[in-house]
C-alpha cells in the first residue's frame, strides 16, 4: 500500500501554517533588480522558442519574455499558452467547489454517474480516488497508443473521444482496491470530468466557466484555441518545427486548460490570498494534504498540488506539456509568492524549463 486519501477537500484547511499570511519582508528596489535578472536568467535557460516567466510577490507582479525565435505578432505576456496536465489544478479546485457547494460529495461511484442503472459494486472508483490518483486506473486507457499512433506527431488526444474513453473505463477491471496505491492518470482524471459533467447534468466547460474562471476573474481562460491572434504556437523538440494547437480529445479534465501568463499568475494569487475571493473556502481547502506516499510517507499530495517542503514552509506546484508547450505553475505562501512559467518547446530529454522554473520557485 503506498497510500490512502486522508480528508477530503470539502473539509476546511487544518494547517496552520497554510492559512495564517506569515509576515513578510519588505523589498527594495535592489531586490527589484534582482529578481528581474533572475527572470531574465531562467527565460535564457529554458531554450525555447517563446517564454515567460512571470512572478507575483505578495500581489505585485513581474514579468520577462523572451526566446530563441522572432517576437510574435501579438506579446508573448497576452498571448494563451498550453498548460498540459497543469489543468489538474483547476479540475481539483473545480470538483472541491461542487463538494463545499453540496452539489456532490466526492463519494459517487464514477460508474454510477456515467450509468446510473449500473451497480456500484463492492469497492467502486469514486470521484475522489480519480481526483487523487488511486483509482487503479493506468496512466492512458490500454487502447491508446494503437488508436493514436497514426497521429502521434501531430494531435493524438484528438483520436480518442469522450465516447471512447468513457467507454472504457465502464469495461474496466482495476487491478488494485481503489484508494490502496497511487499511479498517476491521466485516464482516471479525464474520467472524473466526464463522471462529474454526467452527474451535475452540465458540461464540464460550462462547469469549469462557472465555478471556477468567472468567480475568478480569468478572462483570458479557454479549453480551445482560437488563432495566432489570442494563442502561442508550439514548437517540437527541435524548436523550430511548428506543431498544430493542442486538442485534447476525451481528456479535457486532465489537459485542454490554454491561458494567459497573467490569467496563471491571477489563479495563483487566489490561492495565496483567498480572503475575500467567493472561491475562498475551496482555494484554503485545495492546500490540505489528502494524501502521502513513497518511502517514508515523503511525497505529500493535495487535490490539486504536488506539496514539497522548504525552510520556510510548504511548496505547491505542478507541471504541465502538450505536444509543442511546457507550464510550471507554483506558490509558497510562506514567502507571497507565486510563479508562472511557459514556453513553447516539446519537452525533451534534459530538458531545462521544468528543473528551471522549479528551482526559481524553490529558491524565493
Amino acid at each position: 500500500m503506498t497510500g490512502r486519501p486522508t480528508p477530503w477537500p470539502g473539509e476546511p484547511a487544518t494547517d496552520h501554517e497554510d492559512t495564517t499570511p506569515p509576515p513578510y519582508p519588505r523589498s527594495g528596489p535592489a531586490d527589484e533588480v534582482a529578481l528581474r535578472e533572475r527572470l531574465a536568467d531562467a527565460v535564457d535557460a529554458s531554450d525555447a522558442p517563446d517564454a515567460v516567466f512571470a512572478v507575483s510577490r505578495h500581489g505585485r507582479r513581474t514579468l520577462h519574455t523572451g526566446g530563441t525565435a522572432a517576437p510574435p505578432t501579438v506579446a508573448r505576456e497576452d498571448l494563451r499558452y498550453e498548460i498540459g496536465s497543469a489543468s489538474k489544478t483547476f479540475t481539483g479546485l473545480l470538483l472541491t467547489r461542487l463538494i463545499r457547494h453540496g452539489v456532490l460529495t466526492g463519494g459517487e461511484p464514477a460508474a454510477a454517474c456515467l450509468d446510473p442503472a449500473r451497480p456500484a459494486g463492492p469497492h467502486p472508483v469514486t470521484l475522489a480516488h480519480l481526483i487523487t490518483h488511486t483509482s487503479g486506473l493506468p496512466a492512458l486507457p490500454a487502447d491508446f497508443v494503437p488508436r493514436a499512433l497514426p497521429a502521434w506527431r501531430t494531435n493524438p488526444y484528438a483520436r480518442y473521444p469522450a465516447e471512447r474513453l468513457t467507454g472504457t473505463f465502464l469495461r474496466h477491471h482495476p487491478r488494485h482496491r481503489p484508494g490502496t496505491r497511487w499511479h498517476y492518470s491521466n485516464y482516471g482524471v479525464s474520467v472524473l470530468g466526464h463522471a462529474v459533467a454526467a452527474a451535475t447534468g452540465t458540461a464540464w466547460e460550462d462547469l469549469l466557466t462557472a465555478y471556477v474562471l468567472r468567480p475568478l476573474g480569468l478572462s483570458g481562460t479557454a479549453l480551445r484555441a482560437e488563432g495566432p491572434e489570442t494563442d502561442a504556437t508550439g514548437h517540437r523538440k527541435d524548436g523550430r518545427t511548428p506543431v498544430p494547437a493542442f486538442d485534447a480529445g476525451g481528456f479535457q479534465a486532465a489537459g485542454a486548460v490554454r491561458s494567459t501568463p497573467h490569467d496563471l499568475l491571477a489563479f495563483l494569487e487566489a490561492h495565496l490570498d483567498p480572503a475575500g475571493s467567493p472561491a475562498a473556502g475551496a482555494l484554503r481547502a485545495v492546500r490540505v494534504p489528502v494524501l502521502r506516499r513513497g518511502l517514508g510517507k515523503r511525497h505529500v499530495h493535495t487535490v490539486a498540488w504536488f506539496r514539497h517542503p522548504t525552510d520556510g514552509g510548504p511548496m505547491y506546484f505542478h507541471s504541465g506539456a502538450t505536444l509543442g508547450q511546457q507550464a510550471f505553475l507554483g506558490f509558497r505562501p510562506d514567502t507571497g509568492t507565486a510563479l508562472a512559467a511557459v514556453c513553447t518547446r516539446r519537452f525533451r530529454a534534459r530538458d531545462p524549463f521544468i528543473a528551471t522554473a522549479y528551482a526559481f520557485l524553490a529558491g524565493e
